[in-house]
């Protein structure tokens, strides 16, 4: 999908430095943004993404690592 957007003239040079270094065009640096962005601000959406990736492969650390772990770090912690 094509968009037109402002931007000021410093972001868009600055935008542009870092395509050519980066060997990408523009619009594949403005999209990564934009998708960064989103994800910041759209917690919900991360995290509905994460409990999917869970569902398919199963819960991590059946070993209980993590949960020795933070009972450890839990009870060295003072309240």
């Amino acid at each position: 999908m094509k968009t037109a957007v402002s931007v000021p003239d410093d972001l868009f040079e600055r935008v542009d430095r870092l395509a050519k270094r980066s060997r990408r065009s523009r619009s594949e640096v403005y999209s990564a943004a934009l998708r960064e962005y989103v994800a910041r601000h759209a917690p919900d959406e991360v995290t509905a993404g994460l409990d999917a990736v869970i569902a398919d492969v199963g819960q991590p650390d059946s070993g209980g690592f993590a949960t020795r772990s933070a009972r450890r770090t839990l009870e060295s912690s003072e309240w």
